[in-house]
């Protein structure tokens, strides 16, 4: 196990050059990985699986679009792919990969199925951290832990195909057989991670919680709504809004930041741009940092949580998230955004 030094914040990390795909194969050669769940996470950890030659199996309801999804992705019925009881039944590893939800739902039907010596394996530590809102609470005599990809189930696919990894974290909640350790890095490895970074079901979900409220999908969609506002506001069209608001940096900036950090993007654009951005960066820092401080707390103290469970487990869930995620992509940011994407060069059909 590799030692990273962050300042003098020793973090554990696991790469693919110290634990390769034949020694995740070998661990994993007598277990049967079931794959609970074929929704945001299941396809892409579970193909990748399949690809990867490990012994794995999805259980899904039969009749819904997601199973049909499963049998078009080459998942086998009577096979590889099972109803949900049957794939719990035969799996001695249960990637629990439904939204948390469902998670909670299906748990007691789950529970009866954790025969001694089996894993439970989650992508997030939803349903350990908040037990006493979710009543997930494992017997003692199987292994808990988790792999939690940093990014969308599509992300982890393509990349995979790519021939890249996507970072994971890990944490071993419950050591029940002395090979949770052994099992859930071969697991990592297997799902397709680039490395894995130790942390624990706590953390995980504080953090995973924090960020797609805040810089990964909340706070992004509210700062870009405001940018963009202002420069309707004052003129500007919307094409001109969208492209300075959106698309330069998600197509152009992004990917340097990606490439080799902030300071190395800030080098690479104009005097102008790295003045103007080295004298506003702390202002958007001061004035965006309390509403962190309220959402972190609003996580930790489990309001966040029990809002998540109180609004999924509604059966009119779908119609009204459908309604809100109307409201996004009608708005005319978006639609403009529509518009600027199809004029890239690569969607663009030329005539011969």
């Amino acid at each position: 196990m590799a030692k990273l030094n962050f300042g003098g914040t020793e973090e554990n990390v696991v790469t693919r050059e110290e634990f390769p795909l034949a020694k995740a194969q070998e661990v994993l050669k007598n277990e049967v990985v079931a794959v609970i769940g074929y929704g945001v996470q299941g396809p892409g950890q579970a193909l990748n699986q399949k690809d990867n030659g490990i012994n794995v199996i999805v259980g899904q309801r039969k009749g819904t679009k997601t199973w049909d999804k499963a049998v078009n992705d080459g998942f086998v019925p009577g096979e590889t792919l099972f109803e949900i009881e049957e794939a719990l039944e035969k799996g001695t590893v249960i990637c629990y990969l439904l939204s948390d939800a469902a998670q909670i739902a299906l748990w007691p039907t789950v529970k009866k199925h954790l025969t001694p010596g089996k894993a439970l394996y989650f992508s997030h530590g939803f349903g350990i951290t908040f037990k006493e809102q979710t009543g997930i609470i494992p017997p003692a005599d199987v292994d808990v832990f988790l792999v939690a990809p940093k990014g969308s189930g599509t992300s982890l696919r393509r990349m995979f195909l790519q021939g890249r990894g996507l970072n994971s974290s890990y944490a071993i909640f419950q050591d029940a057989t002395g090979k949770a350790k052994d099992r859930v890095i071969a697991l990592g490895i297997a799902v397709g991670s680039g490395y894995l970074f130790e942390t624990d079901f706590r953390k995980e979900v504080f953090s995973d919680l924090t960020g797609e409220r805040g810089t990964l999908m909340g706070c992004i969609q509210g700062v870009f709504a405001a940018q963009y506002e202002v420069l309707r506001k004052n003129g500007h069209s919307p094409s001109e809004a969208f492209n300075e608001t959106v698309e330069e940096l998600t197509q152009s900036l992004m990917p340097l930041v990606a490439e080799n950090g902030m300071d190395w993007m800030y080098a690479n654009c104009s005097t102008t741009a790295q003045r103007g951005a080295l004298d506003w960066w702390k202002r958007f820092r001061d004035a965006t940092k309390p509403v962190f401080e309220e959402l972190y707390n609003s996580v930790a103290t489990g309001v966040e949580s029990q809002k998540s469970i109180d609004s999924n487990s509604k059966p009119d869930y779908r119609e009204k998230l459908d309604i809100e995620l109307k409201e996004l992509r009608d708005s005319e940011m978006w639609q403009a955004g529509k518009t600027v994407r199809s004029l890239r060069p690569e969607n663009q059909v030329v005539e011969a």
